[in-house]
């Protein structure tokens, strides 16, 4: 069972996942979830040589609307969408993010130099270490670019697809570029996120790892939500438990969930 509510996962709408809304749906009901919010990939304008991961977003609002009242004795639904970050593209994020009611907006990095982290070709000609740094890097001009979100996705992503994933990868290493991302997001007004895909990839460590939580708490970094990425629905909540107390160790005592585009707070 898992009260927490996951403000991160994915459906059949996302390129990635073949999954029916409404199992993830009947998932979060049986584990006794009191609400949960949908957040598809919607990543426009991405490099042409990986699949196209965006939706048809009056479909999914219809569909979605459809089953928040299918299912409003059961669980409260929410509409969100995970918004990729890309500078020098054609489309205007803060139009789209604006142009549909959704209650929360994820905004994540997934491509980095014209390529996505996924693939090794990321990583050739070059260091891991160089590698993960351009994408730190960039995940930094994207925040500062925009304020069309509402938390941060997933800010170490790109060391699940390492090819060491995190055996070399540390907060210190990159404190620097962390440093800045952060007060950046805190400047904002904006959050960043538990993500505990980290757990499924065999990270051992949520992303982002718990140094960097528990920097962001240091900086005076309040506003978190906890997600588990999840594109199948036996990953729903997955590890959530843990997350709660790894959080609670970092120092928080709360976590959010958002409604209209506002974080209402819960006990960890």
């Amino acid at each position: 069972m898992s009260t927490y509510i996951d403000s991160h996962l994915h459906t059949g709408f996302s390129a990635d996942s073949d999954t029916p809304p409404e199992l993830q749906i009947e998932r979060a009901v049986a584990l006794g979830m009191p609400a949960l919010c949908i957040t598809d990939h919607q990543d426009f304008d991405g490099p042409p040589d990986v699949m196209d991961f965006t939706f048809d977003t009056d479909a999914y609002r219809k569909t979605l609307l459809a089953l928040k009242e299918r299912y409003r004795d059961r669980i409260d639904l929410r509409i969100g969408v995970e918004l990729g970050l890309q500078t020098d593209i054609p489309t205007d994020l803060a139009a789209y993010a604006s142009s549909t009611p959704f209650d929360f907006i994820i905004g994540s990095t997934h491509f980095c130099d014209g390529m996505d982290p996924y693939y090794p070709v990321f990583y050739e000609g070059r260091s891991e270490e160089a590698a993960y740094r351009s994408y730190f890097e960039e995940e930094l001009k994207n925040l500062r670019a925009y304020d069309c979100f509402d938390v941060a996705g997933h800010l170490d992503f790109v060391v699940r697809y390492g090819p060491n994933k995190n055996r070399d990868y540390s907060y210190e290493k990159y404190r620097d570029v962390f440093d800045e991302i952060l007060r950046v997001i805190i400047e904002k007004g904006k959050g960043i996120e538990c993500n505990t895909a980290g757990f499924k990839a065999g990270l051992g460590h949520p992303h982002p790892a718990e140094a960097i939580l528990k920097r962001y708490r240091e900086l005076g970094g309040e506003l978190l939500t906890l997600g588990s990425d999840a594109h199948t629905p036996e990953y729903l909540a997955y590890r959530f438990d843990r997350a709660g107390e790894l959080l609670k160790d970092c120092g928080f005592r709360y976590y959010a969930v958002f409604k209209n585009r506002k974080p209402e707070f819960l006990p960890l």
